[in-house]
């Protein structure tokens, strides 16, 4: 029995640890550099914008429609002459091949990315895709931005005291808003705010709101500029904020719950230390901590969400810029924003990354001797 026993024991290894030794030996093998946790996360990142750009690149040409070919028939209708002629000038506007395959289209354009060179706009000619990005994404990171710290700071207030009076009706109150202002898209919230308060309430003129500020003003830093932007921006950051608020608020609940039960606060609290005090520096700063690198990955992510918010109150930030080139077939203003996107979203995470590695050096150093 005992050798069977022996037996048993020493063929039942279980497979994870044969393939962590494995691991260990290949990542033992590589050079020193390559074995740096921040090189590996860094490397991850530029993998994963490649593989996702690169599949962008065969999405955006299965869609129907193509606004080159509907670009020359406007030409061959507006001024009657050859297809050969109207193609020459829609070619030299916008420096394409069109008989080029869509291998040859793809090396070209990863070569031009490699240089910075994200294309000129097919539905703009002569405008660099750059150049629009450049156009309406400070608009986007103001309202996206400004949402994020509002609810952030508003979640972390809101959160605590519904962790310290657990099982309260004010603990029922706050949770029930937070899980139903979560459970809803921002995108249901834009349109509710649109509905009730623009249409039935008459509240505001939806209309006058449209844009990024009112047309005549001339953007600068002067008064009437900054309140009109501030006007204008302020549906959608509400809408932002509301549909962010309930999980800060519950990730900070849960947070303080955790922290409560440490013995370094049963510790404070002991010593006679006043309540507030207590709160302060030792529950509210650590309960906190987390919730500050779940808001560097939240910014990716936000950024992208915003697209149909800024269609629905016609905010002319980068989610209308995306919204108007899918529409109209503009590949190379669509590449361009979903490569800003997904940038975004990739390196807000390596950033988190990094900053679990700072705080954990276990992490930092893993895989390395």
């Amino acid at each position: 029995m005992l050798q069977d026993q022996s037996h048993i024991d020493s063929t039942s290894q279980p497979m994870e640890t044969s393939a962590a030794g494995l691991v260990d030996r290949l990542t033992t093998s590589l050079p020193k550099i390559y074995r740096s946790y921040t090189v590996r996360v860094f490397l991850q990142a530029i993998i994963t914008i490649w593989a996702v750009m690169s599949l962008t690149f065969v999405l955006v040409r299965l869609m129907p429609g193509n606004p080159v070919d509907v670009l020359i028939e406007q030409i061959l209708t507006a001024e009657g002459i050859s297809y050969q002629e109207a193609y020459d000038r829609v070619a030299a506007s916008f420096n394409i091949d069109k008989d080029a395959t869509e291998l040859d289209q793809y090396f070209q354009w990863m070569g031009d990315l490699l240089r910075l060179d994200l294309g000129t706009s097919i539905t703009s000619p002569g405008t660099k895709v750059i150049d629009e990005i450049a156009r309406f994404l400070p608009w986007t990171v103001f309202a996206v931005g400004t949402g994020l710290l509002i609810s952030f700071v508003l979640g972390i207030i809101a959160g605590m005291p519904m962790a310290y009076y657990r099982g309260s009706k004010l603990d029922h109150i706050l949770s029930f808003f937070s899980s139903f202002s979560t459970g809803v898209p921002n995108y249901i919230w834009g349109l509710l705010i649109i509905i009730v308060p623009g249409i039935a309430w008459r509240w505001f003129d939806i209309g006058a709101l449209r844009g990024t500020y009112d047309v005549g003003l001339t953007p600068g830093l002067n008064a009437a500029f900054i309140l009109s932007a501030l006007e204008h921006a302020a549906l959608p950051v509400f809408t932002y904020v509301i549909a962010i608020l309930g999980t800060w608020m519950l990730s900070m609940k849960s947070s303080t719950t955790g922290v409560l039960n440490e013995d370094y606060v049963n510790v404070a609290e002991a010593r006679g230390l006043k309540e507030r005090t207590v709160i302060r520096s030792y529950v509210g700063r650590n309960a906190a901590l987390p919730l500050f690198t779940q808001l560097t990955i939240s910014i990716g992510f936000v950024l992208s969400s915003g697209v149909v918010v800024e269609e629905i109150f016609v905010y002319w930030g980068i989610g209308h810029l995306l919204f108007q080139s899918i529409t109209v077939r503009d590949y190379t203003s669509l590449q361009g924003v979903v490569l800003l996107l997904t940038a975004a979203i990739v390196f807000s995470n390596l950033f988190a990354d990094l900053t679990y590695g700072l705080l954990d050096p276990r992490v930092r150093v893993s895989g390395e001797k």
